[in-house]
């Protein structure tokens, strides 16, 4: 995963258009532009990279080995190796899904026209259908905790998102949608805290649909994130 870097910014940019131009324009690596190479039948890499978060979820990234792996997929290590470079790829390919899609959502929202507090409503429908769409990589993502070199790179991609959202709600309460007596940087912890907390419970058999789901988050949120009109 690259490091943060510095957007260039033109003098109408919002702090938060240009972080999200910053990552959408990170450059392409040779590891990201490495052709798929065939693996053995039924195991390409998005099959063995599905297997291996599952995995790290269900006995934690520094528990599980490279054995552990060969012994779930019922390949050999080289096997995996035909694919990546080892462990720690396999975390930053998975982290950086999760990573990729929530500032996808994110550039949805800086891009829209319209007052704040709808961008930010915006944010949040996109990022309950990102955690469903990828819940597992989601839920690894959210268990990282700085330990390995891919891990603080994560964390601090997590840290700039998290800045885009206090951004958002800065503005809406400058425009006079959010109630003022909450700091920002609280309202938009509290506000992810709601998302990010449906990786417990949350399963998608049976389960709401991601639509009728970010309805319901919103709905929670919302009524009491708006301002009451005097």
């Amino acid at each position: 995963m690259p490091r943060e870097r510095e957007g260039s910014r033109s003098s109408g940019d919002s702090p938060s258009r240009a972080a999200v131009r910053a990552w959408n324009t990170r450059p392409v690596t040779a590891s990201t532009t490495r052709p798929a190479r065939r693996g053995r039948p039924g195991y390409d890499l998005e099959s063995l990279l599905a297997v291996a978060v599952k995995v790290f979820n269900e006995r934690g990234y520094e528990a599980t080995s490279m054995e552990d792996l060969s012994r779930r997929l019922g390949i050999t290590k080289s096997g995996i190796y035909h694919h990546v470079t080892g462990k720690d790829e396999l975390l930053r390919l998975a982290v950086d899904h999760a990573l990729d899609g929530l500032f996808e959502a994110a550039g949805e929202a800086t891009a829209m026209q319209g007052r704040a507090i709808d961008r930010l409503e915006h944010l949040v429908r996109r990022s309950v259908h990102v955690l469903v769409d990828r819940l597992p990589f989601v839920t690894l993502l959210l268990r990282v905790r700085g330990n390995t070199k891919v891990e603080r790179q994560a964390l601090a991609r997590r840290r700039e998102f998290d800045r885009l959202v206090s951004a958002l709600v800065e503005q809406a309460e400058a425009e006079g949608d959010v109630r003022p007596d909450v700091d920002p940087a609280v309202t938009s912890r509290l506000l992810f805290g709601l998302v990010n907390s449906l990786t417990e419970w949350y399963r998608p058999r049976g389960g709401m649909g991601a639509e009728a789901l970010a309805d319901a988050v919103c709905k929670i949120a919302f009524d009491g994130l708006r301002q009451s009109p005097e």
